[in-house]
């Protein structure tokens, strides 16, 4: 399965620019995408200073005297600010981060600009080849976790948990910080962690009963249908019994 057409062929192509899409781009350069950005998806800045790694004069400063000539990351590694291996870990898991939701299905047309450059600058080229793989390995995880999407976008309200539940610590510092108005893409901001991360967290609480789930659009029920059908429909505890289902499939 192809997560983007015309990327596949720029990557055949060995092009170098900008793909854009409605939820994000992509920067290519001789066909390997070098850096990635989503407005759904924290951006490296925000990952390493809101995540405690890097003060924020640091990476201001970086890309103050390196941004213009496009050297921002080999800029932190040469004055020390962080080390070469620590950069490219950081760097890989934003362009995959950024990547997963800039080639969501029904994310508007795809536009190509050649030439043009990140001011970042290329760390560690990744094949377009191993980005979809990673987009498609990250799909089928959220599916199986939690196959509901409507929690991505919705504020995340904790439920009390049932007596003798424990969560994690990763989980335990996202729900202290959800207010009932922040949704995952704002948890994952506030707290410098990737969006993808985040969703997977909130996907895991969703399944366990720790948060609201809001729920899918339900069809309206036929007329031969009593009325009783659409009020169970609308039940709250039906992400209960969605739960159940799902354990059910599973063990059969």
């Amino acid at each position: 399965m192809t997560v983007s057409p015309m990327l596949d062929r720029l990557a055949a192509e060995r092009a170098t620019g900008a793909l854009l899409r409605d939820h994000g781009t992509l920067y290519l350069v001789d066909g390997r995408v070098v850096h990635a950005e989503s407005p759904a998806a924290p951006g490296l800045d925000v990952l390493l200073t809101a995540g405690g790694r890097l003060p924020r004069e640091n990476w201001d400063e970086a890309v103050d005297r390196a941004g213009a000539r496009r050297e921002v990351g080999r800029f932190l590694v040469t004055s020390g600010r962080l080390g070469d291996g620590e950069l490219e870990i950081c760097h890989l898991g934003a362009v995959f981060d950024a990547a997963f939701f800039a080639l969501a299905p029904g994310s508007g047309p795809t536009r190509f600009r050649y030439g043009v450059a990140h001011w970042f600058g290329s760390v560690r080229p990744v094949s377009a080849a191993a980005v979809e793989r990673e987009t498609l390995r990250r799909r089928e995880l959220l599916d199986n976790v939690w196959p509901y999407p409507a929690v991505d976008a919705a504020p995340v309200r904790p439920r009390p948990a049932e007596p003798g539940r424990t969560v994690g610590l990763r989980q335990r510092a996202l729900l202290a910080a959800a207010d009932g108005a922040r949704t995952p893409a704002d948890l994952a901001r506030l707290l410098g962690r990737p969006a993808f991360h985040t969703l997977l967290d909130v996907r895991r609480l969703a399944a366990a009963g720790l948060v609201e789930t809001p729920l899918d659009p339900v069809p309206a029920a036929p007329a031969a249908l009593p009325s009783w059908v659409g009020e169970v429909a609308t039940d709250p505890d039906i992400a209960l019994l969605r739960r159940l289902r799902d354990a059910l499939e599973a063990s059969l």
